[in-house]
């Protein structure tokens, strides 16, 4: 499998860190566009690069704005601030039209986790054309906020606004500590193994790490969110979308899910029994029935 990293610049002069992967042997047959989650970061998904690239895929991939080692957007990088989605799907733009579609193997597709999610579908209302499929696993197409009613949280970040409290830690929230981050009962991953693999790669470079959300951030999440169920046209959206969730997903809304997939013109909805929200990076039985679903996909659009 041959790599290569790099940056591009946005309009206003971040820097987005990008890598590209290619299969050994002949050339590949398609390419997926690898999507994290908030908070996540390249060398996270390296195990499922691997599974693509041995699937015959090209594989590009990126950090979103503000996380990973893409350059961040508060003094206090440990921060986890955006001011407004917008800004991801304009650097997803820029990644597909300038980096990607120049030397990328036809078709495109989507691979998609979380917040990733949330940002592909968005983008495909924008840009669709050069999309054979779009595969969203555990997509945020609505945010459960647990122990804090829903109502409430949205009426706190409306507070904050007004008194502007955008770039302050949301309750609860603090700076990146792997101590206050057990295993046990752990709302991402079934697997310990894998549960440790993102603890390991920032003990290597700290530079990855990240700490909880701001008021911005969650501003912002709900905004797009807002966005996302106010559009009328979902069922103009031609590209075939598959989404799958964990029944014991604690980070995303399964039902918004499941509504949003309802509103698109070709969408098949799988529910994993017993996943929680990080289904690439569960164990090994959850993974194999992921991994079916996308290769019966794949079949499907191509």
């Amino acid at each position: 499998m041959a790599s290569r990293a790099s940056y591009f610049q946005t309009q206003d002069n971040l820097s987005i860190r990008y890598a590209s992967y290619a299969p050994d042997g002949p050339a590949a047959a398609a390419t997926v566009i690898l999507l994290g989650g908030r908070a996540e970061f390249i060398e996270k998904h390296q195990e499922t690069i691997e599974d693509l690239t041995r699937r015959h895929f090209a594989v590009y991939t990126m950090d979103w704005c503000g996380q990973g080692l893409s350059d961040r957007l508060l003094k206090d990088r440990q921060k986890g601030h955006v001011d407004s989605f917008d800004r991801h799907i304009d650097d997803l733009d820029f990644f597909v039209e300038t980096i990607v579609r120049p030397n990328a193997a036809f078709p495109l597709i989507f691979l998609a986790h979380s917040m990733g999610g949330h940002i592909a579908l968005r983008y495909l209302r924008r840009a669709s054309a050069y999309f054979a499929g779009a595969i969203l696993v555990s997509p945020m197409i609505d945010i459960r906020t647990n122990s804090v009613p829903y109502p409430f949280a949205r009426k706190l970040v409306r507070l904050a606004s007004r008194h502007n409290w955008s770039e302050r830690y949301i309750p609860g929230a603090g700076y990146y500590d792997p101590e206050q981050k057990p295993f046990e009962n752990n709302p991402l991953t079934s697997d310990s193994e894998r549960f440790m693999d993102e603890k390991q790669k920032i003990a290597g470079n700290p530079a990855l790490a990240i700490g909880g959300v701001t008021y911005g951030w969650l501003s912002a999440a709900f905004d797009s969110i807002d966005a996302m169920f106010a559009a009328d046209s979902w069922k103009k959206l031609a590209v075939p979308v598959l989404m799958l969730g964990g029944s014991a997903d604690r980070v995303i809304s399964i039902s918004a899910m499941q509504q949003m997939c309802q509103r698109l013109a070709d969408c098949r909805c799988v529910l994993i029994q017993n996943a929680k929200h990080e289904i690439l990076k569960e164990t090994d039985s959850i993974r194999r029935q992921f991994w079916l679903e996308f290769d019966q996909f794949i079949k499907k659009i191509m």
